[in-house]
């Protein structure tokens, strides 16, 4: 990329897909005079990076490249990752009224295999929403499931798990939540789904997704590499301690790697930081009504545990879902069952997610206390561990989910005003929205971010706001 003094100096915080798609993306339109991306890490992808534990790549949960992919985003991560992109179909598992039945859902098991009386409900529920009578009082998250699915499905599936993935009963949670997070929010959405399973009726890329062979940390890694050949500049270990402002403009970021102070001079600051992070960064500081807007904002925390397992295969399963509210972790997954990876032979592992905050009794177990309770809670549900453990180990991740509260929009709304007004600043990707999103659309909203900073480095603001609009379509797929 060759210097030129009319295009803007771009300085990307974080590195996760959001960050690294946009360093390609912007190297590839020319729109900018120099690129460099800070993370904190010492790898890129964020929590969609990947790991190699015991010669066996393991990722930050389960992740998954699902075919509702936009085409051209689909198309630059099968350039940048190439042959390494396996298409898999997926085979996981879900426990609903203490059975086993296929997920995604098939008909043939909520037929067979639940509970007659509790798959009669599910039908009644769907036969009486038109005489259901609408929960009094605000909308939240309860009162539009109960509306759109009535009890059976609300209370048996959504409400334990949401209350497990975000500590905060059904009743506390925003609007929002349902509809970015639950595609099958009506029994007219899960039922389509359902028959979306059916031979016949199912679309050519129904019932898998892509995934590298080296674990979804691939995708990140390969899109860095072809942003680094265009002259984008990756820094390590670099973790951002502020972006300096005058006059309503961006002008610097400063950050550190160990002991010593580094600082960019930047026309363009991009963040894909989460939200309150960029807040506590800007110097001079933010005005104390936003400093307190971020201060309320939450974000809930997960430790996922590693078991190491001397045996090649521990089921057939990609991954099992615990709706649940009696088995603390949310999903339990195997690694090398998602690469299709028969190496190394004789050793598997399986990745639990256990949604829990720095607070709570929980986060201040070893490694080891945390193995012992998760072979305790397979046990109880039928997955005994039977094979010796060789090891455990844990990843606690501090910004896992953003907590959608009944009053979050009101304090993201005070932050995300006040960082518009700065010229040259732009926070997007899902930390940066604080939307609870997949891969695919981190990517995308780089996508747009690159599509509206003009080639003379001002930004259309117009355009992104239009993206914005699109972004808040955006629905969860698990």
């Amino acid at each position: 990329m060759k210097a030129d003094a009319a295009k803007p100096r771009v300085t990307i915080l974080g590195a996760g897909p959001a960050g690294v798609g946009a360093a390609l993306m912007l190297a590839n339109s020319g729109k900018a005079q120099s690129i460099v991306a800070l993370e904190r890490a010492p790898r890129v992808g964020g929590n969609s990076g990947s790991f190699d534990l015991e010669g066996i790549h393991c990722d930050f949960g389960s992740h998954r490249l699902h075919p509702a992919c936009e085409p051209h985003i689909l198309a630059m991560i099968q350039d940048a990752v190439g042959p390494d992109l396996l298409w898999r179909p997926r085979h996981g598992r879900i426990r609903l009224q203490k059975r086993w039945i296929h997920f995604p859902l098939k008909p043939v098991d909520l037929v067979l295999k639940l509970p007659k009386g509790f798959t009669f409900s599910l039908f009644w529920d769907a036969a009486t929403k038109k005489l259901r009578r609408k929960p009094e009082g605000p909308e939240t998250f309860a009162s539009v499931l109960l509306t759109g699915l009535g009890p059976a499905m609300s209370e048996s599936f959504y409400f334990p798990y949401m209350r497990k993935l975000w500590a905060l009963p059904p009743e506390e949670l925003a609007v929002t939540l349902a509809q970015k997070r639950i595609s099958g929010s009506s029994v007219g959405k899960i039922i389509k789904k359902i028959l979306g399973q059916v031979p016949g009726l199912k679309k050519p890329m129904t019932g898998g997704f892509f995934y590298p062979r080296l674990g979804f940390g691939q995708i990140s890694d390969s899109l860095r590499a072809r942003a680094e050949a265009r002259d984008a500049r990756f820094e390590l270990e670099a973790a951002v301690s502020a972006v300096e402002h005058k006059d309503g403009k961006v002008t610097a970021v400063r950050w550190k790697r160990g002991d010593t102070e580094t600082r960019v001079e930047s026309d363009v600051v991009w963040s894909t930081l989460p939200i309150t992070a960029l807040v506590k960064m800007m110097d001079p500081p933010a005005p104390p009504e936003v400093a307190a807007a971020a201060a309320r904002i939450r974000y809930r925390g997960m430790i996922l545990i590693y078991l190491v397992l001397e045996t090649q295969q521990f089921t057939e399963y990609d991954a099992h879902y615990f709706p649940e509210i009696a088995v603390p972790i949310s999903r339990l997954s195997e690694p090398k069952n998602y690469s299709a990876s028969t190496e190394p032979h004789g050793v598997t592992i399986l990745c639990a997610e256990l949604p829990c905050d720095p607070h709570e009794p929980l986060w201040a177990l070893s490694d080891d206390e945390l193995g012992a309770k998760l072979c305790e809670w397979l046990g109880g549900v039928g997955l005994p561990v039977t094979a010796k453990v060789r090891a455990t180990h844990t990843k606690r991740l501090g910004y896992a989910y953003p907590v959608y509260d009944r009053s979050f929009e009101a304090d993201l709304a005070v932050m995300d005003k006040w960082l518009e007004g700065f010229d040259g600043l732009l926070t997007f990707g899902r930390q940066g929205l604080f939307a609870h999103d997949n891969t695919h659309h981190a990517l995308a909203m780089a996508h747009g971010a690159v599509d509206c900073l003009r080639p003379d480095g001002s930004f259309d603001s117009a355009k992104w706001h239009d993206y914005r609009a699109v972004f808040e379509t955006h629905v969860v797929e698990d």
